[in-house]
């Protein structure tokens, strides 16, 4: 089951190169790999199929495996060791094959399946699979891509949705002010949010001057983030601003904070 969220397509998480290679003009790419869906859960102990295309040129040699999974407080994900990251289902997760050979066009299924522990909090746990191709070396140069695909296990159990909101923090550049507001997530799932989803109005003398919207982006369990809003306008001095988070989920959180632009 695929999950709508600021993630929604397949993560290039490292392309690494001995040297800066020449841009091609050619319309098919040496390298050039695609995973679909890119965003999976499973319920418990669950299984699903990915499906693997090379887009490229040349034949290519995918290693399969699992990582850590992490996203830093404005929300861009990373790899992080299986023992250091928390609520990881890395260790529950199986996988095969784990080699792919692919021709150029070429596609093939990657089977996951979770197995829960008998000692599970209830709620999201999450982990990457890998796909990392083999270096290739062309005119002295040698590439790999990595793609992770973000795996969100649900452990049965009570589901919690619980946000906290914390201070806006002001950061000025030019005729720019950053609103960043501290957001943290108290609930056991991950929470979602799409566009127009993360709302401030800044108001003063009971009249709305401007609505500022964040970007897309997800909040793990027991995790805190940062949410960005900006804006451009000439108003200065102190102004209400009126929080509204809404996660796809229905969770709803709304509270207004006295800034100083």
């Amino acid at each position: 089951m695929t999950r709508g969220a600021a993630l929604g397509s397949a993560l290039t998480l490292t392309l690494l190169a001995s040297a800066s290679a020449g841009a091609s003009s050619a319309a098919t790419p040496p390298l050039a790999l695609a995973a679909s869906p890119a965003h999976v859960q499973l319920d418990g102990a669950g299984r699903t199929t990915v499906r693997v295309t090379n887009r490229g040129g040349q034949r290519v040699v995918v290693d399969v495996s699992r990582a850590g999974f992490a996203l830093d407080v404005r929300g861009r994900p990373r790899i992080v060791v299986v023992t250091r990251a928390r609520r990881t289902a890395a260790s529950w997760l199986t996988f095969r094959p784990r080699t792919v050979a692919l021709a150029p066009h070429a596609s093939a299924s990657v089977s996951i399946a979770s197995r829960l522990p008998r000692r599970v909090e209830p709620g999201d746990h999450d982990a990457l699979l890998l796909l990392t191709t083999r270096p290739r070396r062309e005119g002295g140069v040698a590439a790999r891509m990595r793609m992770g695909i973000v795996v969100v296990v649900r452990a049965p159990g009570r589901v919690v949705h619980r946000l906290a909101l914390g201070a806006i923090h002001v950061a000025r550049a030019g005729r720019v002010h950053t609103l960043e507001l501290v957001v943290a997530n108290r609930g056991n799932v991950t929470e979602s949010f799409g566009r127009s989803r993360a709302v401030v109005s800044l108001e003063r003398d009971g009249g709305r001057i401007a609505r500022l919207v964040a970007e897309p982006r997800e909040l793990r369990p027991f995790t805190t983030g940062v949410f960005r809003f900006s804006y451009r306008g000439g108003l200065s001095g102190r102004v209400t601003a009126s929080v509204e988070l809404r996660s796809d989920s229905g969770s709803v959180v709304r509270r207004a904070i006295r800034v100083r632009l």
